[in-house]
């Protein structure tokens, strides 16, 4: 018997229902500072997440020790009287997609072939950009996430990823500018060229500091924008646990038009060897392509369990968790559809804009309600359809609902923004820039 069947087997003798959530990781992270090599490390860890319903209610425990099944099952039982009422079974048993996650190619990386991957791209940029210090992360994960329950469902995933991120300070004109970019793969990442790209033509755009345009102007969210600023009011609205506290503006409003036609986004955590997929979600249902808005239209939310039943729905396996907390509704992997506008033809039909990379603060106003403020932490001057230079002490307002209702283009191209968003670039009308001058 498991360590994981032990524990699920002890906790079926005192609770109506059990389940085990575990995950074993071995990882390799590399990190630099001020472009220097700072730590290379060998990490392996194991941590295992109870869940119980007696009489009703929800009880939580988690350990990371493999010797004390009897404890964790204890510290499960002490939570009863606390835990939330519990309004749904679990899952019993079913098939899963296919859902590849794992090459074994990754394992076989070296930690020096993942050092030298972050020095070749710290080299790379220091040869045009000396001036600049860079902070960089590497690494390498095997990770295997694992469920049991007492109706007899057990199921398990294994997924690699190697990453690498940069992140790079400058002091102009005696203001600190930042740069950032990453990639994130469940193969191996054996080249830099597209991230040291990308913060090439960042740090051509920031060389001029100009005056930010100023009132309601088109704004053109880059992936990283969208993932930045846009995506937490988006998807706090298309969450289950919103909609049962009546706390989501898209309350009743399904099947009606929400946002702009050219607007189409989908959660499907099935498309194969992307970060955030899975065969299934944190609480064994089976994952699936979820339609949340189409052409515009709303078209579905994120359940989980508890969430379903209260909304008298049915999980759309998109509960997430970690073995320390209970699970709740969350997005996997988003996919915006692509728009028909290449983006330099989007970019030069615009007389005056702000292009936003980045922000500091992400979250100020009221977030459920779809609205967003935020400092551009990155961000650039669009004028006569040419980038001009780079902006400072620029902030960014408006409501995500009303910006999408007002799009201008959707880019043809997109890009993948930490393996769980693959965006285009959105240019919006209905948007507040404020800069001090």
């Amino acid at each position: 018997m498991t360590i994981l069947e032990d524990i699920l087997e002890r906790a079926r003798r005192v609770a109506d229902e059990a389940e085990v959530f575990a995950v074993t990781s071995v990882d390799t992270p590399v990190h630099f500072e001020a472009n220097r090599l700072k730590a290379v490390q060998e990490r392996q860890t194991w941590a295992a997440g109870l869940r119980i319903i007696k009489g009703g209610r929800i009880g939580l425990a988690s350990t990371n020790r493999q010797d004390d099944p009897q404890g964790v099952v204890e510290r499960a039982l002490e939570t009863l009287a606390l835990g939330a009422e519990a309004t749904f079974t679990l899952p019993e048993p079913q098939p899963y997609p296919h859902v590849p996650l794992y090459d074994p190619t990754v394992e076989a990386l070296s930690a020096q072939a993942l050092v030298d991957l972050g020095q070749g791209a710290i080299d790379a940029l220091l040869s045009r950009w000396p001036q600049v210090l860079w902070e960089c992360r590497v690494g390498k994960a095997v990770s295997t996430v694992t469920i049991l329950n007492s109706k007899g469902l057990h199921a398990s995933y294994t997924r690699s990823i190697t990453s690498i991120g940069l992140e790079g300070s400058w002091i102009q004109d005696g203001d600190m500018v930042f740069f950032w970019e990453s990639q994130v793969s469940c193969h191996p990442i054996r080249d830099s060229g597209e991230v040291v790209a990308s913060l090439h033509a960042q740090l051509e755009n920031a060389q001029r500091l100009v005056p930010a345009p100023q009132g309601e102007v088109p704004v053109v969210f880059t992936p990283k924008g969208v993932a930045s600023l846009l995506m937490m009011p988006l998807l706090s609205g298309l969450n289950g646990r919103n909609l049962v506290r009546k706390a989501s503006p898209l309350e009743g409003k399904m099947g009606q038009q929400v946002v702009d036609p050219r607007f189409t986004l989908v959660d499907d955590p099935t498309i194969p060897y992307t970060p955030g997929s899975r065969a299934f979600d944190d609480e064994g249902v089976p994952s699936q392509r979820i339609p949340l808005i189409e052409r515009g239209v709303l078209q579905g939310f994120l359940f989980d369990l508890q969430t379903a039943s209260l909304a008298k729905a049915r999980s759309s396996g998109s509960a997430s968790r970690s073995v320390g907390t209970l699970p709740s509704p969350s997005s996997s992997v988003v996919v915006i559809t692509e728009g028909d506008t290449p983006l330099a033809d989007a970019l030069g039909t615009l007389r005056q804009g702000l292009i936003v990379e980045g922000v500091l603060g992400a979250g100020q106003g009221n977030v459920l309600a779809g609205d967003f403020q935020a400092n551009v932490l990155l961000g650039f001057r669009v004028e006569g359809g040419q980038v001009v230079g780079r902006v400072k002490e620029t902030m960014v307002s408006g409501n995500v609902y009303h910006a999408l209702q007002r799009l201008i283009a959707v880019s043809r191209e997109r890009r993948w923004v930490g393996g769980s968003l693959l965006s285009p670039t959105l240019i919006c009308a209905g948007v507040t820039v404020a800069a001090k001058h």
